[in-house]
């Protein structure tokens, strides 16, 4: 796809973004939107919101330039805000953890909070203004909710004889216990990266940044198409196209897949790419793209949290969507 070169100097959104919102329409109705929908700092309820939170998600880039999502975990109020521009978290990547040595002054962050329970969620982008032995700060460049979507309600229930482990398995390609996890998995989250190029997007104030965002489908609606490759779909949203804008422009990604069952969590990190249309995509109902990674990299890390959960409730808008179907490319359900 043929990315903009100059976008609007007051737009919200860089090259990629407005590239995937022309492609689907949205473009005029985003343009105005975007500017009242993410906000330079942070509203009192997302400050309040975030602090009763008992985890959030973060993502970071490696020195590889690969993008990286994990989880942060704390007792609510681990995550506080001293003002609208600053975000403090109290926690920090553990041993094993792939953000581990990441997370340092200067760097860029994204974080999502969101609250299983209730389907709530909200986005902050920044960079890592202070870092102590104890946590970090992170001062706002990107503050925006998020719609309930595809979300399924889970109950926490923390294990107080459960240590965390630190313990990882790492390799370059899927290994059995991955593609088991993937297989059932009804929630993933994705970490991507854009970075302004002389010509392409550098109009836009924020020229750089790293975001993470959440998918939810049916259990399994992540396919395994061998070890080194994995494609899921690609959902109506809230048409901002901050993860595919940053896949058009950095075709990178990172995904975050949490085994609510046992506490682990595995993380895989590649190259993507999105599948606008053709019979592969038709083989999943509902989906409007596909996102495949290649994979590069995978963590895999058994029991690295105190905790588990239960499911309530699958999201409602789950009945729009299907399963993997036969196609002619010759994949299978799984």
């Amino acid at each position: 796809m043929e990315l903009p070169v100059r976008p609007d100097h007051d737009s919200s959104f860089h090259a990629g973004e407005i590239a995937a919102q022309e492609r689907t329409g949205v473009r005029e109705q985003m343009a105005s939107a975007g500017r009242r929908m993410i906000r330079a700092e942070m509203p009192e309820q997302h400050r309040t919101f975030f602090g009763q939170l008992p985890f959030m998600v973060a993502s970071a880039i490696d020195d590889g330039g690969l993008p990286w999502a994990t989880l942060l975990t704390g007792a609510p109020g681990f995550a506080w805000s001293p003002d609208p521009g600053h975000l403090r978290i109290d926690a920090l990547p553990m041993a094993g953890d792939p953000l581990l040595g990441l997370l340092e002054e200067g760097a860029g962050i994204g974080l999502l909070g969101i609250e299983l329970p209730t389907r709530r969620r909200n986005r902050m982008n920044g960079t890592i203004a202070v870092r102590d032995d104890r946590g970090f700060t992170v001062a706002v460049e990107q503050s925006f909710g998020n719609c309930p979507r595809y979300i399924q309600l889970r109950d926490l229930s923390p294990v107080p004889s459960a240590e965390p482990s630190a313990a990882a398995w790492q390799g370059s390609e899927l290994d059995p216990a991955s593609v088991a996890l993937l297989s059932r998995a009804d929630t993933l989250f994705i970490a991507s990266h854009y970075h302004a190029k002389p010509g392409v997007g550098d109009e836009v104030a924020n020229g750089e940044g790293v975001d993470v965002s959440h998918r939810g489908g049916r259990p399994g609606f992540i396919r395994v198409d061998d070890a080194r490759t994995l494609t899921f779909p690609d959902f109506n949203g809230n048409n901002l196209f901050n993860t595919i804008g940053n896949l058009l422009v950095n075709p990178r990604a990172g995904l975050l897949v949490p085994d609510f069952g046992n506490g682990s969590l595995l993380h895989v990190s590649g190259d993507a790419e999105v599948i606008w249309d053709g019979a592969e995509l038709h083989g999943f109902a509902g989906a409007e793209r596909l996102v495949r990674v290649h994979v590069a990299s995978v963590v895999h890390r058994e029991h690295a949290l105190p905790w588990r959960w239960q499911l309530r409730e699958y999201s409602p808008w789950l009945a729009k969507t299907g399963t993997w179907k036969e196609v002619a490319a010759g994949r299978h359900d799984r």
